[in-house]
């Protein structure tokens, strides 16, 4: 990590609050700031968020599901501990990789009413190829979601912006009945990130 990175860290503002506020990390006000505006997690759901290490997400998940609500956290790198009064499980391994699927599946017998990934790929500092990765990354959660959801689900997948950002957006419009793209407060300006939202499942006619 280089000094500035450190410097602007320690002076960011969502840094400081996550660590008033017991948040894992900045990025949990990304989800807060998300679920005010388009309300998608309510009380009693039943959540999955790929790529959750260290677990701010699902950290703010367990805080909309209540006591009767269920989050599955999933990432290749440990999630930390949560303790919340609803029922948190963190599965370790390769969200992509069908026996990881197997395991999130194997949870609940029920289907989620929210598909949350704020993953990113490992960066390499080269734009084209980390927005490819991000691309490539989200098309899997894609894929995913489409087999762990309830018809009237939501999904929420952040990818950066790129050249190939709107062939994302209509693979996903191919699934959804509605989808909206978002970037929301607490995402630093200088970031290419942004989120899709997606709701209601269509029938698939067509490969995604």
């Amino acid at each position: 990590m280089s000094k500035k990175w450190d410097n602007e860290r320690k002076h960011d503002e969502y840094h400081k609050k996550a660590k008033k506020e017991n948040y894992y990390s900045r990025a949990s006000y990304k989800l807060l700031q998300l679920n005010k505006k388009f309300r998608i997690i309510k009380k009693g759901d039943y959540v999955v968020d790929l790529g959750a290490a260290p677990g701010g997400w699902s950290q703010v998940a367990l805080e909309k599901v209540g006591e009767y609500g269920l989050v599955v956290g999933v990432d290749l790198q440990r999630i930390k501990p949560i303790e919340n009064e609803g029922t948190f499980v963190g599965i370790r391994g390769d969200f992509t990789d069908e026996e990881t699927l197997k395991r999130i599946k194997q949870v609940s017998n029920k289907k989620a009413d929210v598909v949350l990934s704020d993953a990113s790929p490992k960066l390499s500092g080269v734009k084209d190829i980390d927005q490819i990765r991000s691309l490539e990354l989200a098309e899997n959660v894609l894929k995913i979601s489409q087999s762990l959801l309830k018809p009237h689900g939501i999904l929420v997948i952040k990818a950066f912006q790129g050249e190939e950002f709107e062939n994302l957006l209509k693979k996903i419009k191919m699934g959804f009945k509605t989808v909206k793209t978002t970037k929301p407060p607490s995402s630093k300006k200088k970031s290419v990130e942004m989120y899709f939202l997606a709701r209601d499942l269509l029938e698939i006619k067509k490969k995604v």
